[in-house]
């Protein structure tokens, strides 16, 4: 693990993400259930959430690309962070919330990402 780029993921995410996803990355109450709006709230980044179901490519397309990562009609108040953080920044703030993961829940997201490049044609 890169420490610095941890570091200046951790630094990012608290002045790009916690907002919404929690400064503890606990994601917001309730975050399985519809809002009153139909959207759902900000998912936990921590080992409770969904986060770590995805492979690195899907988080960071969704972290990169915002509603649009998401299928047609699906709403989402996720914003996109393309325009506002670089690609090695976005990859940064993926790798310092992936360092809060225990072991068990790091090597499950890294069988999920190494399945996921497999499928690539």
């Amino acid at each position: 693990m890169n420490e610095a780029r941890v570091d200046l993921g951790k630094r990012l995410y608290a002045e790009a993400c916690a907002s919404c996803h929690g400064a503890s990355l606990e994601g917001q109450p309730n975050w399985q259930r519809r809002l009153p709006n139909g959207r759902m709230p900000a998912p936990p980044h921590d080992a409770s959430g969904h986060t770590w179901h995805h492979s690195d490519e899907v988080l960071f397309r969704i972290t990169k690309d915002g509603p649009a990562a998401y299928p047609a009609g699906y709403q989402t108040d996720m914003l996109a962070f393309g325009g506002r953080l670089t690609e090695e920044e976005i990859a940064a703030t993926l790798a310092f919330i992936k360092s809060t993961w225990p072991p068990e829940i790091k090597a499950k997201q890294e069988r999920i990402d190494l399945g996921s490049q497999r499928r690539k044609p």
